[in-house]
């Protein structure tokens, strides 16, 4: 086989691989319903009531119970929720096999550092990786994108309706929440061996 044929043979695998891959649609429309529930939570009474009515006796219990320790508890089930829908609604193979690609085409790319041509035709290759990536990562969102925002609706209200304390270290809930998930989800993720 010559150079050009396995070249050939390389392409129509990755057009075929992307094909596999399914499209955008279902996660633009997730992305779109979770807006339009952002956007009328105040407008839409029946959301944000069926939202508080599940929420309030469970996440809301805790946080009255305790603010930093049900928060922490509260964040990390919610952690865990993702981290293992992101396991298993993505090829987790299929992500291995990209993200060791990508190693190794950034290990050359330090091999031809003074040779700009060569970066540049490998930086082309690099950034195909990037819609094959996403593709892959983002399937998850096509089950956690609606209930995360609701989740989020409900944290403000809830946490509007006490006065905005701090819940740690002198850090509202936002902050508590994205430092608190970064943690969780890096260990859960090493835990649980997800890519």
């Amino acid at each position: 086989m010559t150079e050009d044929n396995i070249q050939e043979n390389k392409e129509k695998e990755t057009l075929a691989e992307n094909k596999k891959g399914g499209s955008f649609f279902p996660i633009i429309l997730i992305l779109i319903l979770s807006s339009f529930m952002y956007i009328y939570w105040n407008k839409a009474p029946f959301i944000k009531n069926a939202v508080h009515a599940v929420l309030d006796p469970s996440a809301g219990v805790l946080l009255k119970w305790n603010l930093a320790i049900g928060m922490i508890i509260v964040i990390f089930v919610i952690t865990l929720i993702t981290t293992i829908i992101q396991k298993y609604a993505t090829d987790q193979k299929a992500l291995k096999e990209l993200r060791k690609e990508q190693k190794l085409l950034q290990e050359e790319m330090k091999k031809y550092k003074d040779h700009p041509e060569k970066i540049a035709e490998l930086s082309k290759k690099q950034f195909e990786f990037i819609p094959k990536t996403f593709k892959l990562t983002s399937r998850g969102v096509l089950f956690t994108g609606i209930p995360f925002i609701l989740f989020f609706r409900w944290f403000n209200d809830y946490f509007t309706e006490i006065g905005n304390p701090d819940v740690l270290f002198g850090i509202g809930w936002f902050g508590t929440y994205f430092i608190f998930a970064i943690i969780f989800g890096t260990i859960l993720r090493k835990v649980l061996k997800v890519v």
